[in-house]
C-alpha cells in the first residue's frame, strides 16, 4: 500500500463532467484507445471527464498560462480512467519492460517478476477495486497533461509521459548545468507553476501527473506545515 492511500475517502457525488475540448489541446486518437485499451467496458466510454471541481480548476490554470504565454495551451493526455483501463496499461506497461530487457514471463523467477512489477507501481497505481484504495484516475480527480506552445507543438520536458525512469521524477533536471536539460526543467517548472497556483498537487514521480481532492492530493497537502489534517473529497467514480 502507498502512503496515500491511508487517507480516509468520504465521497462528496460530485459529478462526472465532460471536458471542454476546445479549450484546450489533445492528440487523436488518444494514446491508450490506440493500444487497445477497454474504454467500452465502462459507461464512460472516454478519458475526457473530470469532477466539476476539478474541472473548475482545471479551466483557471488555462487562464493562469495564458497570462503569461498568450496562445499555449494545456494539453489533456489523458484524465479519468476506468480501472479496467488501469489494469490494461499496467499489464501494457510491464510487458513493455519485459520486451525492452530481452525477458521472457514464462522464464521469469518469483523474485524477478515482482521487481519488475514494483517498478511499474513506481509510476502506475494498482488497479484496486477495494473503495478504500481506487487508482488515482479512476476517481475523476487526476490528470496527465503537458504544454504546447503556440505553433501546437509539444514543449520538451526530457521524457515521456510514462516513461519508467527516475527522468520522470519532476525535478530530476533541477540542477544539471547542461543548457538543453536546464531547459527541461524550466518547461516543467512552467506547467506546475500554473497547475499548483490553481490548487492542485504533483505526483512526487510524475511530471505530468496532477491532482485535487483524491487521497494522493489530500496526502500531499497534509504534509505541508502547520496544515490541518483533510480527507480525500473523491473515491472511485461508478458508472
Amino acid at each position: 500500500m502507498k502512503p496515500y492511500q491511508q487517507i480516509t475517502i468520504q465521497d462528496c457525488g460530485e459529478p462526472l463532467v465532460k471536458i471542454p475540448l476546445e479549450k484546450f489541446a489533445i492528440e487523436t486518437p488518444h494514446a491508450y484507445q490506440k493500444l487497445g485499451a477497454p474504454y467500452h467496458l465502462s459507461a464512460v466510454d472516454s478519458p475526457y471527464y473530470l469532477r466539476q471541481s476539478v474541472l473548475e480548476r482545471l479551466l483557471t490554470a488555462q487562464l493562469l498560462l495564458q497570462d503569461n504565454y498568450p496562445n499555449w495551451k494545456i494539453l489533456i493526455f489523458d484524465a479519468y480512467r476506468p480501472v479496467e483501463v488501469q489494469q490494461f496499461m499496467v499489464d501494457y506497461s510491464f510487458n513493455q519492460l519485459l520486451k525492452e530487457r530481452g525477458l521472457n514471463q514464462h522464464s521469469l523467477s518469483a523474485e524477478q517478476h515482482q521487481s519488475i512489477l514494483t517498478e511499474v507501481y513506481q509510476f502506475w497505481a494498482s488497479p484496486s477495486l477495494d473503495p478504500t484504495t481506487p487508482p488515482p484516475h479512476s476517481t475523476g480527480a487526476a490528470l496527465d497533461i503537458t504544454l504546447v506552445n503556440e505553433t501546437g507543438k509539444w514543449l520538451n520536458m526530457g521524457s515521456e509521459i510514462d516513461e519508467i525512469s527516475p527522468r520522470s521524477y519532476p525535478n530530476y533536471f533541477e540542477k544539471s548545468s547542461d543548457p538543453t536539460e536546464q531547459n527541461y526543467h524550466q518547461n516543467r517548472q512552467i506547467l506546475s507553476k500554473v497547475m499548483k497556483t490553481a490548487g492542485f498537487q504533483q505526483h512526487p514521480n510524475e511530471w505530468w501527473h496532477f491532482s485535487w481532492g483524491d487521497q494522493l492530493w489530500a496526502w500531499l497537502t497534509n504534509q505541508q506545515p502547520n496544515k490541518t489534517p483533510i480527507i480525500a473529497k473523491y473515491g472511485r467514480y461508478l458508472c
